[in-house]
Order: structure tokens, then sequence, then C-alpha cells
């Protein structure tokens, strides 16, 4: 008899401790928040009149940093190594874009280190040390990181003149060594755009640091 209800007693047990993990992790799932699984070439431009501040102090919007023949939003930051690594290369790409009547913002989704090294008044020092002759602006609460479901920096994003998504990737084949890069994606994604061409190599893997959302 008390094996019967020692079973018994184990059995409903375990059927409870079942339910209450269910509970648990549909209690999980309910407050995560949900990213878009990621822009598709040819999408629009995601939240163009979305109100940013950038170093200048002013707020502005994508939309009115567009130009003529399209805009290339940036996701960076200040502290990444690779963004630091890369610095030279992103100034190139971003005059490169402007002498072609291509409007350029970077955005700093790094909410998590706002109070640190990618602070508002951090942003500003980092762009005139660097000679940022473009939009750079901070993504409140990774708003636009989750609108573009960015999660790198650098990791850009070139729109053609009709605001439509033409290249998402890496700057060029190797963040890593400029001295061994053997294609710039995003100079011939701006030059085959600019010519009426398809964009050969519409997506490669971005590489950096994370997004530090909160």
């Amino acid at each position: 008899m008390d094996f019967i209800q020692n079973f018994i007693k184990n059995f409903i047990m375990k059927k409870v401790l079942y339910a209450a993990t269910l509970i648990l992790v549909a209690g999980l799932f309910a407050f995560t928040p949900v990213i878009n699984p990621g822009l598709e070439i040819g999408s629009a431009l995601p939240k163009s009149d979305l109100k940013l501040k950038d170093i200048s102090g002013k707020e502005i919007t994508m939309k009115e940093t567009m130009k003529a023949n399209g805009l290339l939003v940036m996701f960076s930051c200040n502290t990444c190594p690779y963004v630091m690594r890369n610095q030279p290369r992103t100034k190139e790409i971003c005059e490169y874009a402007l002498k072609h009547d291509i409007g350029v913002i970077l955005l700093n989704s790094n909410e998590g280190y706002r109070n640190y090294g990618d602070s508002f008044e951090a942003m500003q020092a980092y762009a005139k040390e660097h000679g940022y002759n473009w939009p750079y602006a901070v993504d409140k609460n990774n708003e636009l990181a989750d609108a573009f479901a960015a999660n790198r920096t650098p990791e850009c994003f070139l729109f053609n003149k009709n605001a439509k998504l033409v290249y998402h990737g890496a700057i060029d084949d190797n963040p890593q060594d400029e001295n061994n890069v053997h294609r710039r994606h995003l100079k011939e994604a701006i030059d085959e755009t600019l010519a009426g061409k398809e964009v050969t190599v519409k997506e490669s893997r971005s590489v950096g640091c994370t997004i530090k959302r909160v």
C-alpha cells in the first residue's frame, strides 16, 4: 500500500513541477522583447521620421538626412575595438558616400553603455576627434537597432534613392586586417547603385561587437 501511495505522490509532484515549468517558460517569453527578424533586401527605410538626438544637439530624422542618391545607415559606437580599428575605413566610405550625394548617418545604440564610454558627451568627443562630417545620433532604447535587427558595430545598411535597402553587412571582406582586404563590399554596392545596376553582393557578414541593448 505504501508503495502505491508513494508512486501516486511522486507522479502528482512530477505533473505539478512540469506544469510550473511550462508557466515559467511562458512567462519568460511573454516579457521577452520581440525583435524584427531582419530587414530583407528591397525593404523600405524603417522609422524614417523618428526624431533622433544628434551630436550637434539638434533633433534630426533619417528622412531628412537622406540625399538625392540614397542613404547610408551605419550602427556604430565609441567603445568597440572593431569600430576603432575600422575608423579610417569608416571615414573613407562615409566621405565617399557624401561625395556621391548619398546621405550618411551613424547610430549609437549602445544603451547599456550610455552611462560610460557611449554617453552623448563621449559621442561628441569621439566624433570631433575623428573628424566626423555627418550626423552621429543616439538610438534611444535601441528603437532603430530593433527595427533594423542590427546586432553588431559596425553594421551597414545602404538604401537607394527610393529608400529601398540594396546592401546590408560589412564595409569590406576583412574587418580584422585592412592590408588583406580583397573586396570592398560597401563601395562596390554604392558604385553599382549609382550606375543603376543591381548590387552583386547584397549581403555580407558583419563582424564586430554586439550592440549593448537595455
